[in-house]
């Protein structure tokens, strides 16, 4: 499927910042499962292009003097490939690395009672449907909802709010698969939203599992689904503040308004 991307986000300050940073990671990956047609990042400022540790492609842009906003401008077309959600294993990290623990990720008594009983399920119905079963459960246990959890949240946060999003949702399903030694990383991208199905403003994010016949299988516990043809992948890491789309920071400026438009559609 060719897809059409326009991700807008601005950064408006109540009074001049001298000085900010944002790491942007807006470039899709390269990898099996899509292949850039053509992409483009804009914002003002100094632009600097490296690939960090996970392999994400990543911009850092140094704006200097005053300035009262940060427009981030993404325009870009994608050919996605369906792989019915897996991907090979080698991408160059080694998979026992997405078994540690993270501040978002961190397990409470909550999170290992959710978990637990899928070990004995490994065994009885293999990996595949034991993770499945437990996508399904996080899904019915924390109801999708926007405006309760935050970007700082934790998925222990989610799980006893029974509310959240994406994130939260990517985050829970990856504590519980840590918790069973199986290796899980977060994803964020974005999703072509058909019917019933949801994101955040079409960014997205879901996990990942290790599954040593198969390689990394992808669980979107938001829409209770495998990624196809209409996910596209922008990062992988540990979680959220490894893969975030974008994160900042600024010298003055005093509050800010954060606006985002996103649009995903079929390529004319």
């Amino acid at each position: 499927m060719r897809l059409s991307i326009a991700h807008e986000t601005h950064y408006r300050f109540e009074e001049p910042a001298n000085h900010s940073i944002q790491y942007l990671r807006l470039v899709p990956r390269n990898d099996t499962s899509q292949e850039t047609i053509a992409w483009q990042v804009s914002t003002p400022g100094r632009m600097k292009r490296w690939i960090d540790g996970f392999g994400n492609t990543v911009y850092v842009s140094v704006q200097n003097g005053r300035h009262d906003e940060v427009p981030v401008i993404v325009r870009g077309e994608i050919e996605t490939i369906e792989t019915h959600g897996v991907l090979p294993a080698d991408d160059g990290l080694p998979p026992q690395m997405f078994l540690r623990a993270t501040r978002y990720t961190a397990m409470d008594d909550a999170i290992v009672a959710l978990a637990e009983p899928y070990r004995e399920r490994l065994a009885d119905e293999g990996i595949i449907a034991a993770l499945h079963g437990m996508m399904y459960a996080l899904h019915t246990t924390v109801e999708h909802r926007s405006g309760v959890t935050g970007v700082e949240s934790t998925a222990a946060e989610a799980l006893a709010h029974g509310f959240g999003v994406c994130q939260d949702h990517a985050h829970l399903f990856i504590a519980c698969c840590r918790h069973l030694d199986i290796p899980a990383r977060y994803v964020s991208g974005y999703l072509f939203a058909r019917s019933g199905e949801r994101g955040t403003l079409a960014s997205h994010a879901w996990a990942e599992a290790y599954v040593g016949d198969l390689g990394w299988v992808s669980f979107d516990a938001t829409n209770c689904q495998s990624a196809t043809d209409a996910y596209v992948r922008l990062a992988i890491g540990f979680d959220y503040s490894t893969a975030a789309p974008i994160r900042g920071v600024r010298k003055g400026g005093g509050d800010e308004e954060l606006t985002v438009t996103v649009k995903v559609g079929e390529a004319q």
